[in-house]
């Protein structure tokens, strides 16, 4: 059923539960798992970051550090990618380029404040994706 699934994190305790059940249906369907962490560059705007290489440094860190938890919780091997820009759109960019089954995140990350129902990031992937997606 799926061969190819694709996990976004940003640490968020959505996106634990996101990698977990991703981790999961990798297992059972013997597919290979991708997991990506897209530093938001929109977040912080091109200027900051530019002027500032230590903050994109640190955020990139921020994003290996989360992709090896991710590998070393998962029973299968996990390719790991971080990608630069707005979230939606690179999670959408990447699940295109590995032609993903399936997209799992976290129906809310970071910014998402307790009353959120979905957040931003997923609502915009669910709309624009080509392919089934699962947030938890």
């Amino acid at each position: 059923m799926y061969n190819t699934i694709l996990v976004a994190t940003d640490g968020s305790d959505a996106a634990n539960r996101a990698v977990e059940h991703a981790t999961d249906l990798a297992a059972a369907f013997d597919a290979d798992l991708h997991a990506i962490y897209v530093v938001d560059t929109t977040r912080y705007g091109q200027a900051v970051l530019s002027e500032s290489s230590g903050v994109l440094e640190e955020l990139k860190e921020r994003g290996e550090a989360l992709l090896e938890d991710v590998a070393t919780r998962s029973d299968v091997d996990v390719t790991t990618e971080i990608r630069n820009g707005r979230p939606d759109e690179a999670i959408d960019s990447y699940a295109a380029a590995i032609e993903a089954d399936l997209v799992v995140l976290g129906n809310r990350g970071l910014g998402g404040g307790p009353s959120a129902e979905v957040g931003s990031v997923a609502e915009r992937v669910v709309r624009s994706a080509g392919r089934p997606v699962i947030t938890a």
